[in-house]
């Protein structure tokens, strides 16, 4: 029987056996692509933070994402410099950290992004001044209070975005990475948007979704720059969470609370220089590649447009 078989395959043409071959190839890789899926999302181990440095910092720890991040860095033992705007809600969340996690030292630096960044910096500087600050989680970030078309975006809220999302994220940056060039390692988390990179456009989001692929780019080519000094930097990717600046307050499969997000994100910090830790976010990225982007595109526009409306209608009853 395997003899026939054997025959039967050598008198095939060979663009027969050719075409086998590819698709054999193509099977082994998908293969290897979903084994590859299941295992970073669900069997890898996360890596010890700690050994990077005993303290983190996290900017935008008041709200949202940041403050969840702030917990479960103190879960894992570590101290930190949370970084806000409002001191009466850095208070508040140090002392619920402490509360929490009692061996936790925090420190608490006022920054308002929008504000003068120079001497923001300048106060995280001094804050982490003798501090082994060896995790970064840059989430400090600004969207549009709603969907808008690019001239529609006013003065105050195009210098909010570019001021907070690229220079803020970039500032924090340089304060931090000399300590981590010095001790040879550390690891820094950049919190970027899927609105610049799954999917092909985000129209009516313009200016944030520039914003946040600056973002990733600038984390890939640090990611690059001091890999070999044992520094590791990577952008995450998420999709809608259920945050105060997504306008969103249920969380759903799709759609993470921060604490599910910020443990989800934990577990890839110090892996790939670009992730998306919630890993229904990336099915949904699989999916809007396998699309033509003319489908996307449009998708999305008639999404945005919705968004605008209700916008537009919540601004017109305030005036009235």
């Amino acid at each position: 029987m395997e003899l026939c078989f054997m025959d039967h395959i050598k008198s095939q043409p060979l663009w027969f056996l050719l075409l086998m071959g590819l698709g054999s190839l193509s099977v082994l890789k998908c293969s290897l692509v979903v084994l590859m899926w299941v295992y970073v999302n669900f069997l890898r181990p996360p890596k010890n933070l700690k050994k990077y440095g005993s303290w983190a910092l996290v900017t935008g720890a008041t709200d949202g994402i940041g403050k969840s991040f702030a917990f479960q860095l103190a879960r894992k033992g570590l101290n930190l410099v949370i970084v806000g705007r409002n001191p009466d809600k850095l208070k508040e969340v140090s002392e619920s950290i402490r509360g929490k996690y009692g061996q936790t030292q925090i420190k608490t630096v006022v920054v308002d992004f929008s504000g003068d960044l120079s001497e923001g910096v300048e106060r995280i500087r001094e804050a982490i001044d003798g501090v082994e600050v060896g995790v970064l989680v840059n989430n400090v970030g600004v969207s549009y209070p709603y969907a808008r078309f690019f001239h529609e975006v006013d003065e105050k809220l195009l210098s909010d975005l570019i001021k907070i999302n690229v220079e803020g994220t970039t500032k924090v940056t340089q304060a931090v990475l000399p300590g981590m060039i010095k001790r040879k390692k550390g690891a820094i988390a950049n919190i970027g948007s899927g609105a610049a990179i799954v999917i092909p456009s985000d129209p009516l989001y313009a200016v944030y979704a520039a914003s946040k692929a600056y973002v990733d780019q600038f984390s890939r080519c640090l990611y690059v720059e001091y890999k070999k000094s044992g520094i590791d930097v990577q952008c995450q990717v998420p999709l809608y969470v259920a945050t105060k600046m997504a306008s969103i307050r249920r969380s759903s499969f799709f759609v993470p609370s921060t604490d599910g997000y910020a443990r989800a994100a934990m577990r890839w910090i110090g892996y790939e220089p670009r992730c998306t830790p919630h890993w229904p976010h990336s099915l949904l990225w699989g999916l809007a590649h396998l699309l033509p982007e003319s489908v996307v595109d449009a998708w999305r526009l008639r999404f945005c447009l919705a968004i605008r409306k209700k916008g537009q209608l919540k601004d017109s009853r305030k005036k009235e």
